[in-house]
């Protein structure tokens, strides 16, 4: 009767990998926690490169605009923008098209807060009221005046606090959340006259120009760049950053599935008279391979489930911005399912070169 069970569709093999898993209990979870802590990692992974994308996306967004207008030469680079004379906000606010036009500098600087390290900060000026801003979400209120910062809360600064930059004291009005640039870096935003004074002397000089309704025609020497225009310019410039996590993540799978394939192969050593006892009854290496790929599957979804779990919980470990993607969880169990797979081959070897006549050694 066990005979056919294991020749069959291999209920007697599944039944017997089961008993296997509970009987090697203590290894099997320490082997799901090391997976799963790993795995937790490649989807934080994931996280800080989406997050890269979301928050330019979020501080571009709540500025307003419909387009910059920048200086032909220049980049795209939100924290990159090439320097332009103020007055040509007047130009291309009378430009066809264009129903609001404001300026706007994003650099980023050094801040001083008493009793702290320095610290880094994306200064952007804008107009009161005007294209530029961090949009409505504010704890507190809106700059309306010189000497006036609304901050990200990653600064840890509260409504009243002060801070300095290049010699210029601030004291915080607003707080807003998810308003960073550069992989985290808080934004601070103030006037355009503040800005300028910080950035450039005081001098009449800007960073960009903003509208709402796209220019037809702009100066000469001024180029028209659309949000997502500038959303790509700018994570162009953690091209670099990205790929190194991107590397990273490809040697998580890669130590993922070394630690399920170790955990099937010490297993495969330690079963190899119960190898020889199914291949005595008639099993084939097909069946055994099954029984063995079934413990690899199960230690890397029970590993996915708990990294899924983990990784909520591990993001403000870091100080970027990390913004899981919903595809992440869906690519996470297929890809622990393409591991345990891969891993169970490792074993498979080894089962399938034990000799049934070791069933009846020492009988």
């Amino acid at each position: 009767m066990v005979r056919l069970r294991i020749r069959g569709k291999g209920p007697g093999m599944l039944t017997i990998t089961l008993q296997d898993l509970r009987f090697r209990a203590r290894q099997f979870v320490i082997a799901v926690v090391g997976a799963g802590l790993v795995f937790a990692m490649t989807l934080l992974l994931s996280g800080m490169v989406a997050g890269f994308s979301v928050e330019i996306n979020q501080t571009v967004q709540a500025m307003g605009a419909q387009s910059w207008v920048l200086a032909a030469g220049s980049v795209g680079r939100i924290a990159g923008l090439s320097p332009i004379p103020e007055s040509a906000v007047s130009a291309v606010s009378h430009a066809p098209g264009v129903r609001q036009a404001d300026p706007v500098i994003v650099v980023p600087q050094a801040a001083q807060v008493s009793g702290r390290p320095s610290l880094s900060v994306n200064i952007i000026g804008y107009r009161p009221g005007g294209l530029g801003g961090p949009g409505q979400s504010i704890a507190g209120s809106a700059v309306t005046a010189s000497g006036q910062a609304v901050v990200d809360a990653r600064l840890k600064l509260g409504i009243g606090h002060r801070f300095t930059v290049s010699g210029h004291s601030f004291r915080v009005v607003g707080v807003v959340s998810d308003r960073t640039l550069l992989g985290g870096v808080p934004n601070a935003y103030v006037t355009i006259a503040d800005a300028q004074s910080v950035v450039f002397g005081g001098r009449q000089i800007i960073g960009g120009i903003l509208t709402t309704g796209i220019p037809a025609t702009v100066p000469a020497g001024y180029r028209v760049y659309t949000n997502a225009q500038i959303d790509q310019a700018s994570l162009a410039q953690l091209a670099s950053a990205v790929s190194s996590i991107n590397n990273s993540k490809f040697f998580m799978w890669v130590i993922a599935a070394i630690i399920v394939a170790a955990l099937v192969y010490v297993t495969a050593l330690e079963r190899t008279r119960d190898f020889a006892v199914l291949k005595a009854l008639g099993s084939t290496t097909t069946l055994l391979f099954v029984g063995l790929a079934a413990q690899a599957v199960a230690v890397s979804l029970a590993a996915a489930v708990i990294a899924a779990i983990l990784s909520n919980f591990m993001t403000g470990l870091f100080a970027q911005p990390v913004d899981i993607p919903g595809s992440a969880f869906i690519v996470l169990p297929l890809s622990a399912l393409v591991v345990g797979l891969l891993a169970s081959l490792a074993a498979l070897r080894r089962a399938a070169a034990v000799d049934p006549a070791a069933a009846f050694a020492g009988a």
